[in-house]
């Protein structure tokens, strides 16, 4: 997470901007750690300012929406209201380029006079804390208590002096002259990138690789090894007068159409295609921590599924291993048979009480010694021969089928697995939920036991070229994409002998450039259980030649013409539509 110094930096601007002079209209608790206060500015414009301790998600902007409050408000929360509530906020400051915003607040106390107080809000993973301060900065209350049995280098209690704590010994990189820059460089033998983020306060190991990209350094190299170290600094110098003279740009780094990391400060490591630009720090933050909550809640809601999954898929692993080596143990079934005929053929005049006999195989023309029971005669034990034939070769044919059946229910679950993997809302894990009902691996609980409407819909993709390419996301858009969506010549593509997406390409009647072709390639191996390979092989085929055999499993689909391709599964350069 980049919620480093610089973004606080670029956050105290923004709030600067909008909430300076403000007045505290309401305050809220919604969460154990979490307040949200209202601000109204004299030119009556009304803001909301998220502020999170949680020691997972730390998090201050702006936002739009709202949380529902508990009945009854907390201590703190009723403490804050007592104090500040119709306060005007006078200043917002960051001490240094520490992950902390101090918001000094001007309000009347119960006999009318002026009083200042600050509430500091503490950005530091598990140790971040709201502190509420008086005039001499003392403590008055704190959102999360810290008594000394939890933290031995600073208590927060009321009472209290509160300071901040120098545990980690940086320096202030607003601050820096090269000489120190120098010597602070000189003096570690981390990578490079480390060691700008471990000597500096404020900065991100994302923000420290990209000072290096700038100055054409490799980031992995040991700081002291450095022989350009003035360009380096001549970058690292140029970013800090950014930070201070407010020269932010926002925005979010995609990987695969995945957040992948986001920064208040411009970005050269990044090609514009996997960037998204936002006109303010909260309306970045927001969306970034949205798409993040929403893939973390799939995944919560998604734990269920996947058990059923997972265990059906060990029970028919293990079901399908064991028929397996039964079919292996079937293989003696011919040379029963063949015992049988050459006693039936040669055994007429054996002598009784024999345990072998010895003749010639006239299928090889090879010598041959046959086991005997000696209490039987030869024509009774090749009757016996016989019936081991028979029983062996029943058990392989309905061996053969159950194979298959349970070959394909491993294939189906892997497919559903993969789904599982791909799924980008809980309207997509829903429409799994009603393929495994259908399928029968789930029962239907609702109370009128009818089907739930399914809103989600395949991934839809546009090219450079401007050709559409439809991905589906589960077995059932897998069948509506292919059979219903494309038409015979459309372009169909698929990950070879691996679970994974149906990837349909319109061609509107027109031949598809190369490109086109590996756009869509590239889709069917991300979309697969192959992703992140280097290379994975893609089959490709008009879908006029693909079919879907009668009685199958959803998805399942035949084609015995078609081209193939290696291709990696990096598909930042594409575009997805949001339908």
């Amino acid at each position: 997470m980049a919620f480093d110094g610089i973004t606080v930096s670029c956050l105290v601007h923004e709030l600067n901007k909008r909430t300076l002079n403000g007045r505290i209209s309401k305050i809220a608790q919604p969460e154990n750690d979490e307040l949200i206060l209202t601000i109204k500015q004299p030119q009556g414009e009304q803001v909301k300012l998220l502020l999170s301790a949680s020691p997972s998600l730390p998090l201050a902007y702006i936002t739009e929406s709202s949380k529902q409050s508990p009945m009854i408000a907390p201590n703190f929360c009723m403490l804050l209201r007592k104090h500040i509530q119709n306060g005007r906020i006078i200043e917002i400051s960051q001490p240094s380029l520490e992950r902390i915003i101090n918001f000094k607040i001007e309000h009347l106390n119960e006999m009318g006079d002026i009083c200042y107080k600050t509430l500091v809000v503490e950005l530091m993973g598990k140790h971040s804390n709201i502190i509420f301060l008086d005039e001499k900065e003392m403590i008055i209350d704190s959102i999360k208590h810290i008594p000394q049995s939890i933290s031995s280098v600073r208590e927060v209690l009321p009472g209290r002096n509160y300071f901040i704590p120098e545990t980690t010994q940086k320096a202030n990189p607003l601050e820096i002259s090269f000489e120190e820059f120098s010597n602070d460089m000189g003096a570690s033998s981390s990578p490079v990138f480390k060691a700008l983020y471990s000597k500096y306060t404020g900065l991100s190991p994302f923000f420290s690789e990209e000072i290096c990209h700038r100055a054409n350094i490799d980031s992995g190299i040991c700081a002291n090894e450095i022989q350009n170290l003035d360009e380096l600094y001549k970058v690292f110098s140029s970013a800090m007068d950014d930070i201070k003279n407010h020269n932010f740009s926002c925005s979010i780094v995609y990987e695969n159409n995945v957040p992948f990391e986001y920064s208040s400060m411009p970005l050269t490591s990044f090609s514009e295609e996997v960037t998204k630009k936002f006109d303010s720090i909260s309306s970045l933050l927001e969306a970034y921590y949205a798409e993040k909550e929403l893939v973390s809640r799939i995944k919560q809601r998604s734990i269920d599924l996947r058990k059923i999954v997972q265990n059906l898929l060990e029970k028919d692993v293990k079901k399908y291993d064991l028929q397996l080596k039964q079919i292996k143990d079937t293989e003696k079934k011919d040379t029963y048979r063949i015992y049988g005929e050459l006693l039936n053929t040669y055994g007429y005049n054996l002598e009784p009480n024999l345990t072998k006999f010895t003749t010639i195989n006239y299928y090889t023309n090879e010598e041959i010694t046959i086991p005997l029971d000696p209490d039987f005669t030869a024509i009774e034990n090749a009757k016996k021969y016989f019936e081991k034939y028979n029983k062996l070769k029943r058990t392989k044919e309905a061996l053969d089928k159950l194979t298959i059946e349970v070959k394909e229910e491993i294939e189906h679950l892997e497919s559903i697995q993969n789904s599982l993997d791909i799924a980008v809302s809980l309207d997509d894990l829903l429409a799994i939920k009603e393929e495994m009902i259908n399928s029968g691996y789930i029962k239907r609980h609702n109370s009128n036991n009818k089907k739930q409407k399914i809103k989600s819909k395949p991934f839809h993709y546009i090219t450079k070229e401007g050709f559409h390419i439809y991905v589906g996301k589960n077995n059932l858009q897998n069948e509506e994409i292919t059979f219903k969506v494309a038409n015979g010549n459309d372009w169909w593509f698929h990950a070879k002998n691996i679970p994974g997406s149906h990837v349909i390409v319109k061609t509107e009647g027109l031949e598809l450039p190369d490109s086109v072709f590996e756009d869509a390639a590239k889709l069917a191996a991300y979309y697969s259980k192959a992703k992140g390979q280097s290379r994975i092989e893609v089959d490709y085929v008009r879908r006029k030649e693909v079919k879907h055999p009668n009685g199958s499993k959803p998805g399942f689909v035949v084609y015995y013409t078609n081209y193939s391709m290696l291709i990696d599964s990096d598909i930042s350069s594409l575009t997805r539509i949001d339908d």
